[in-house]
């Protein structure tokens, strides 16, 4: 497997800084911002298209470095209740897609997306309990008439440009879970997969292991985000794990987004890495840091450290010991 960045970590840099100052430290692969929560500081998607010139140099300043582009990523809600949002979102999403064609990018990330609880609502809304039913039959509507219905179109979309939706499985959307993208994967198609990523997991108590392995076996993981969680089991107690608190509450809060290594073991990361290789991914690891006691630039180098330490990058000898 190859060693990426989510390159959002260097929005403040130009692209050609941002690209030599990450192979330098060895990065193998950039996964790219073209709007949406990540913004587009590295790609200019409306020019990109019109201009097959630009595109050229574009790639030729990644591939003369060494780098490849795992992703780009649009993060956003495109069945927002606003529909201006909810506009904005597709529209990032179809562009993005075409691009990736266009430059023979495997992968496009982004959200599932969330709705509201009805046909006129304003703001979104995330039902986490079957009852009052009221919140059953919200979940049910939402799933029949808009995520269902939006994602059929898109993944057919993105199937017939040959391009691999990557959705993230992230609290505060319809699909979150590795139950929620399978049922989603079923009703659409198998462009259709996740941008695993651990941190999400581990403060739903669930285990990136084992959604590693239910999620390989249907060979529904088409990308991978690196970035850990700690778990403050006393703040936990007070605050349960659906905690509320703004992100800057750092001592209090339930839980805190850390880079590899800084919520749990290398061991479990060892654990994470060799499960993606025997469950069938076998593509780009992508540190995203969104760590709050290090700068940017120490998560990030940390993080490369302790992903380096684990890694396999080799492809698996035969077995000739047996």
């Amino acid at each position: 497997m190859k060693v990426g960045v989510f390159t959002v970590l260097f929005s403040d840099m130009k692209l050609d800084d941002m690209l030599d100052h990450v192979q330098k430290v060895g990065v193998q692969a950039v996964e790219i911002g073209t709007g949406g929560h990540p913004g587009n500081a590295h790609c200019n998607l409306e020019k990109l298209i019109g201009d097959e010139d630009y595109r050229k140099e574009y790639l030729d300043k990644i591939h003369s470095r060494g780098l490849t582009i795992s992703a780009f990523s649009c993060h956003d809600n495109p069945i927002s209740p606003n529909k201006e949002n909810a506009k904005k979102a597709h529209d990032t999403l179809v562009k993005t897609i075409r691009l990736a064609q266009l430059l023979q990018v495997p992968i496009v990330n982004t959200f599932s997306g969330i709705p509201g609880s009805h046909e006129n609502s304003t703001y979104p809304n995330w039902p986490v309990t079957p009852w009052p039913t009221v919140y059953a039959d919200i979940l049910k509507w939402q799933w029949e008439e808009k995520l269902i219905p939006y994602w059929k179109e898109m993944g057919q979309f993105a199937k017939d440009h040959g391009v691999k939706i990557g959705i993230e499985l992230h609290a505060g959307f319809l699909v979150h879970t590795p139950y929620t993208m399978l049922k989603l994967r079923e009703e659409t198609n198998e462009a259709i997969g996740a941008n695993l990523d651990p941190s999400h997991l581990w403060w739903q108590g669930i285990d990136p292991v084992a959604a590693i392995k239910i999620l390989g076996r249907e060979k529904a993981i088409h990308h991978f985000h690196a970035k850990d969680t700690y778990i403050d089991q006393d703040n936990v107690n007070m605050y349960g794990l659906t905690d509320m608190q703004p992100y800057h509450n750092i001592q209090s809060r339930a839980w805190n987004f850390r880079t590899v290594g800084y919520g749990h073991s290398i061991q479990e990361w060892s654990n994470i890495v060799s499960a993606l290789r025997t469950y069938g991914y076998d593509y780009v690891i992508s540190i995203e840091h969104e760590d709050p006691i290090m700068s940017v630039e120490e998560g990030f180098s940390q993080a490369i450290r302790n992903l380096k330490r684990v890694n396999i990058e080799e492809p698996p000898s035969e077995i000739w010991w047996a």
